[in-house]
């Protein structure tokens, strides 16, 4: 009962950090909001780590930081996929794949559940779908490339769960902080190899810094390529005099993230320290119970975000998400009986 209590409040907190994750987005690039976000997260997991207390070991710093690794990458290639969209397929897609993952492992690794656990767990899976589907108008069939960094994607958080599944129980949450140090690393390095790449493309040293992703889908706007534009060679060159469009795209975007940028600092940090709240609940929910049970309740994460999506934005909950969380409830109960 317990693990999946702990596995539900892991989804409704992570769901409410990608929410303030992408208020932040829309004011600050999305890149610096998931470098912020890691920061953010490395001083609140570092401070309950001594309070905590637990063994510092190389096999917990180990796994902790390979978790890390393949966090960034999957927070990577989630950017991306959605960047090329439709959200409504391979927003889902991801969820349910970083579900299947661990789930699979869990049980050739030798993880037993009762009898009414199995379809529930099935049940669950179709929760996540359709909770995290969000209808489009006019949505297009996704491309091959998008679904492979949706599924990329998925599978790294998959074997997120998996790894840090593998942390000594003694550890406390040094696995944790490990994580979080690897994540903002690399982030931080990203952020400067483009803002390295915006500077070369003629942007101002004053914008080149802010002139990247703005937001989730501006990712094809970091390095100045329109979407669609096909090979430069392709495009028409821009009038003597004229400023290029790709400079034009990088400077607004620098403009509009100056303008929200303590807001979007602030909402950074929240979804950080959420963020880092929901994998501590995780950790004791994968040493308390099983694998499998928390992975799968853990991909329900959709579910705060659109709970607080309707609650503070009045955003309308399709009939679909509404079949979804209930069928998430449902599935909840019949593991706490398992």
């Amino acid at each position: 009962m317990l693990t999946v209590v702990l596995g539900l409040a892991g989804a409704l907190v992570y769901g409410a950090a990608d929410f303030l994750g992408g208020l932040a987005s829309r004011r600050i690039s999305a890149l610096r909001v998931t470098a912020l976000a890691a920061l953010s997260g490395v001083v609140l997991l570092a401070v309950a780590a001594v309070v905590v207390g637990g063994e510092w070991s190389r096999e917990a710093l180990f796994w902790g930081a390979l978790s890390g690794v393949t966090g960034a990458g999957a927070i990577a290639l989630l950017y991306a996929c959605l960047a090329i969209g439709p959200m409504s397929i391979l927003s889902p897609l991801t969820a349910v794949i970083s579900a299947i993952v661990p789930m699979t492992w869990g049980l050739v690794t030798g993880e037993r559940l009762g009898a009414i656990a199995y379809p529930a767990l099935g049940l669950a899976l179709i929760a996540v779908v359709l909770v995290g589907f969000v209808p489009e108008k006019g949505a297009v069939r996704p491309s091959l490339r998008g679904l492979l960094m949706a599924t990329g994607s998925g599978a790294l958080i998959g074997a997120f769960y998996i790894l840090i599944d593998q942390t000594p129980d003694d550890s406390g949450l040094v696995p944790l902080v490990a994580n979080r140090v690897v994540n903002a690393t690399l982030m931080i390095t990203v952020i400067v190899v483009l803002a390295v790449i915006a500077g070369r493309r003629h942007v101002s040293a004053r914008d080149a810094p802010l002139a990247i992703l703005e937001g989730t889908h501006g990712a094809p706007h970091a390095l100045g390529e329109p979407v669609g534009a096909g090979p430069a060679e392709a495009r028409p060159a821009p009038s003597p005099g004229t400023t290029p469009p790709a400079t034009t795209l990088l400077r607004a975007s620098a403009a509009a993230l100056r303008g929200g940028w303590r807001a979007g600092f602030w909402l950074a940090v929240g979804c950080g320290v959420l963020d880092a709240a929901a994998n501590a609940i995780v950790l004791i929910g994968l040493r308390l119970g099983d694998l499998t049970v928390v992975s799968v309740l853990t991909a329900l994460y959709p579910a705060g975000t659109i709970l607080l999506a309707a609650v503070v934005l009045r955003e309308r909950i399709a009939r679909l998400q509404w079949v979804g969380l209930v069928l998430a409830l449902a599935a909840s109960a019949m593991l706490s009986l398992s």
